[in-house]
């Protein structure tokens, strides 16, 4: 029986999803692939619970009860005592600060599963270091989830990499958040503002939907993909239309932008009567790699589309290569959400244990 023992950085609805998934899977993975996966630390980014025996349904009442402050070196400490093999890093946040101890895990026999992007959009430099030090001490780092959550992007690409396919552009509907607003917006006679109002209430948008109407989050993805395919770039190259005007956004508080909101309807109303019969419009990002652009922006597609035909808030992309020609390779369905995120960690965390020894 191969043991995995997990680390797992991170309790929200990523973190505590995959958690469960684990124990509902768990008899399954010892009886049909030999491997066992053990969470032995739990830990958020104050609290730390070490977990002396199995896992338990009853984690979360356990880790209010027995979670403690700490830092990293406490955790490092424990594994340490434990004599723990097969240690796995899960980052399950989104932090920005917590990347900086990927270097230190590794070091101290750490592979790394992320569903946190911080690490793959950070410089170039950053990007190559994080590898030199995974290369030289011998460690994987598995990220499947940066990129559509639990759909196989990632790996598609990869795969062609390997094949010595030449993939000549990816395009695509990067956001769950976006697909559902553009997705109901051409499909009902509402105002945008009030479509947005709804992805809100139904949880599809950030807590401030700037953020999302940002594009930022669909430019790192992007930026994520090109580096996959070898492309040195840096996130502030890559084109991104900010769907929010400048009197919303800035120093305009989220208070200010609820109260004005109306203000963005007239803008996509035009946009949307400008649309011929066949057409819709979507939130896109596009990649050519012989120009190398990278471009976040509007489009109008054919209804009939692998992107216009898109319903409720999934995702959809489009590989286009050397062999396919014309016809690319689609990849399709729910590119969102905690359930399908943690789902899409825990299959790298099967892909990660067939590379481990028993």
């Amino acid at each position: 029986m191969k043991k995995i023992h997990i680390v797992l950085f991170g309790t929200g609805n990523v973190g505590s999803s995959l958690i469960q998934q684990i124990l509902t899977a768990g008899e399954y993975l010892k009886e049909k692939e030999g491997l066992e996966l053990k969470i032995p630390v739990i830990a958020n980014s104050t609290t730390a619970f070490f977990q002396k025996h199995h896992q338990s349904p009853s984690w979360e009442t356990d880790f209010k009860a027995f979670g403690f402050p700490y830092n990293l070196e406490d955790v490092l400490a424990y594994v340490r005592e434990q004599k723990y093999e097969n240690l796995v890093a899960v980052d399950a946040t989104a932090s920005e600060e917590f990347v900086d101890h990927y270097f230190t895990l590794i070091r101290e026999g750490f592979h790394i599963v992320a569903a946190n992007k911080v690490a793959n959009t950070r410089s170039s430099a950053f990007y190559a270091e994080l590898r030199e030090s995974l290369k030289k001490n011998n460690k994987y780092f598995f990220y499947e989830t940066n990129v559509g959550a639990g759909l196989p992007v990632i790996e598609t690409l990869r795969n062609f990499h390997r094949s010595h396919e030449e993939v000549t552009k990816i395009r695509g509907v990067f956001s769950g958040s976006l697909s559902y607003i553009f997705n109901t917006f051409c499909e009902e006679e509402k105002a945008f503002s009030e479509v947005l109002t709804e992805a809100s209430e139904k949880g599809f948008t950030e807590p401030d939907p700037r953020v999302d109407l940002s594009g930022k989050d669909v430019g790192r993805k992007l930026l994520i993909l090109g580096r996959e395919l070898g492309l040195k770039k840096e996130l502030h190259e890559v084109v991104i239309e900010d769907l929010v005007p400048k009197h919303l956004n800035g120093s305009s508080t989220l208070k200010n932008f609820q109260k004005k909101k109306k203000d963005l309807d007239l803008d996509f109303l035009q946009l949307k009567k400008q649309l011929k019969s066949d057409e819709v419009i979507r939130h896109v990002g596009e990649l050519d790699v012989q120009t190398g652009k990278l471009e976040v922006k509007l489009s109008r597609e054919k209804k009939t589309s692998a992107l216009g035909s898109l319903k409720h808030a999934d995702s959809s992309f489009e590989i286009f290569t050397k062999t396919y020609g014309d016809q690319p390779v689609v990849i399709r369905g729910a590119g969102a959400g905690a359930g399908v995120t943690a789902r899409g960690v825990l299959t790298d965390l099967i892909k990660l244990a067939e590379k481990l020894p028993t």
